[in-house]
């Protein structure tokens, strides 16, 4: 890489540092290391690769993207050879087919495992980074490129007593590698977002009794999970670089063509028929908007698939108070889940639900858990309680850019963020799936973000500049474009961490670009750099 041969480059340890050995970290070390030939330093506090994959190995984990998407397709060969058993990947699966990525393009060479980065401050003097690790290093380089996780930072709720209960406490984001022992046990769940619904339906069968602890009821339909044939994924690899065009292309690039169609400019029997034919097909984001247009922005067309899902949980569960408790009211605005049999699982003898906004958890006792009506006595104590997401491994960093500013400070009121990727007053910061970056299914978006920054750092490299950022105008502008498409869908009215609404005290912010990949894509190649200051002597320039 060229240097400016003066004073304050020399002792430049890296020309980029990447934090992170999910999707993102992995392919950004192969596009800056391999493509572009930079002296890279990777840092990951697990043990090896995996990202959030390899810290949640909880039981019944499963991807609800469809399994020939839920890859990266930069490496023909590398689709060509690609194997599942079913339509969807379970957690072993995936984190095999990472493993597999990170041997082929030899990515652990530039990785440093069982490494937290600790601190990250941008010195002004060198236009270096200065990045420190839990191990007592700092090294520098002129690039960070951050691939933190969307869903990483796991959120434990404090509850009294946590310190006396005599059993066992996990949470499912920190799930032992050995596994846990769950027959024959006394089992608590905390919380029914995405993993809770896999936990409860995986567990169930093996533990002697589950109580399900339900804050919220949650909308949820059949994943359709099946065995593919070899003829079925032969078929797919023969149409990959079509089925590629076209998820990039799309909103939620889950590999379907969204529907056009209104659901209220159709028929009652209409509308029942294309709910039940989605239903029966599987998939949270199918039955969300491959069926009509308008689910996530039309109250109307919101309330029809939502009636949809409270008649069939009416159907399934057969008591009629576990139905009622089970029963959602609120908008169906959240992110879309789809499950295994989750409804099915509460007519188990051994299943019982625990309604906690009814019956609020008091504390934990040496037992088990005390709510407002009882004690519930339990050898093992689950929390699915999700993710501080999207900026919360942000904040946990001590980051600092331009005259020390932290991210915290900037971030106050929600975060903010230029394209998903950059930020002012962080100069040569790059964020894969930071704040206001696409929602959809992720490695897809990861794929477009990566390559830009990779494009980025070398235009940077070619011409010699020595920082980027985005003007403040059009950091300022991006973060009004997030908030108003957002404000035309109904996901803001509905609580949940895709707005922070699930860490108490968090700002209920923006943090996605609700545009869709397409649009997304489209924005950033009109955006070029013009909207960007280089170098902040030679902005004029």
């Amino acid at each position: 890489m060229n240097q400016h041969n003066n004073d304050k480059t020399k002792g430049l340890d890296f020309d980029a540092v990447v934090v992170g050995a999910g999707f993102g970290g992995l392919y950004a070390v192969h596009k800056l290391r391999n493509e572009l030939g930079l002296n890279v330093r990777a840092y990951d506090n697990g043990a090896d690769v995996g990202g959030t994959w390899y810290w949640n190995r909880y039981p019944g984990a499963l991807s609800d993207t469809e399994s020939f998407l839920y890859r990266l397709s930069f490496d023909k060969e590398l689709l060509e050879e690609g194997d599942w058993k079913h339509n969807y990947l379970t957690q072993p699966e995936i984190l095999g087919y990472m493993n597999t990525v990170a041997d082929r393009f030899d990515l652990r060479l530039s990785y440093q495992f069982n490494t937290k980065v600790t601190a990250t401050h941008f010195n002004e003097e060198t236009n270096f980074w200065e990045v420190t690790t839990d191990k007592g290093e700092t090294v520098t380089a002129k690039f960070l490129v951050t691939g933190l996780g969307l869903l990483s930072a796991t959120n434990v709720p404090k509850f009294k007593g946590m310190e006396t209960f005599k059993g066992e406490q996990y949470h499912t984001a920190r799930w032992p590698s050995s596994g846990v022992d769950l027959k024959g046990k006394r089992v608590g769940v905390i919380g029914t977002g995405s993993t809770g619904v896999q936990v409860i339906i995986a567990t169930a069968p093996e533990v002697e009794h589950l109580t399900v602890f339900q804050r919220t009821p949650q909308y949820s339909v059949p994943i359709g999970l099946r065995v593919q044939s070899d003829a079925e994924k032969a078929e797919i690899k023969a149409n990959y670089e079509e089925i590629w065009k076209q998820a990039k292309s799309s909103a939620v690039a889950f590999g379907f063509e969204e529907s056009t169609i209104s659901a209220v400019e159709v028929s009652k029997e209409e509308q029942e028929r294309v709910f039940e034919e989605a239903w029966n097909t599987g998939g949270g984001f199918r039955f969300m908007f491959n069926t009509f247009s308008d689910i996530a922005i039309n109250p109307e067309a919101n309330e029809a698939a939502a009636n949809f899902i409270r008649k069939k949980i009416k159907e399934i569960v057969k008591d009629p108070e576990t139905a009622r408790k089970l029963m959602p009211t609120g908008l169906y605005a959240k992110r879309p889940l789809c499950d295994n049999g989750y409804y099915n699982t509460f007519n188990r003898d051994n299943v019982s639900l625990v309604d906690v906004k009814e019956n609020p958890i008091v504390e934990l006792t040496p037992n088990g858990v005390r709510t407002t009506d009882g004690e519930y006595e339990l050898d093992v104590l689950i929390y699915a309680t999700g993710f501080d997401a999207v900026d919360g491994n942000y904040t946990k960093i001590d980051m600092r850019g331009r005259g020390g500013v932290t991210v915290s400070e900037k971030w106050a009121d929600g975060p903010t963020g230029y394209l998903g990727m950059t930020n002012t007053d962080f100069p040569n910061l790059f964020m894969i799936l930071g704040p206001n970056g696409p929602f959809t299914n992720l490695p897809p978006s990861i794929e477009t973000q990566v390559e830009w920054i990779t494009d980025t750092v070398k235009y940077m490299v070619d011409k010699g500049f020595s920082t980027i950022e985005p003007t403040v105008e059009a950091e300022n502008d991006w973060v009004e474009t997030c908030r108003s498409i957002a404000d035309m869908t109904l996901f803001p009215k509905a609580e949940s961490w895709i707005f922070g609404a699930n860490i108490p005290g968090k700002k209920n912010a923006v943090y996605f670009y609700l545009g869709g990949l397409g649009n997304y894509r489209k924005a950033l190649e009109e955006a070029g750099y013009k909207n960007f200051v280089f170098d902040h002597a030679m902005a004029n320039v």
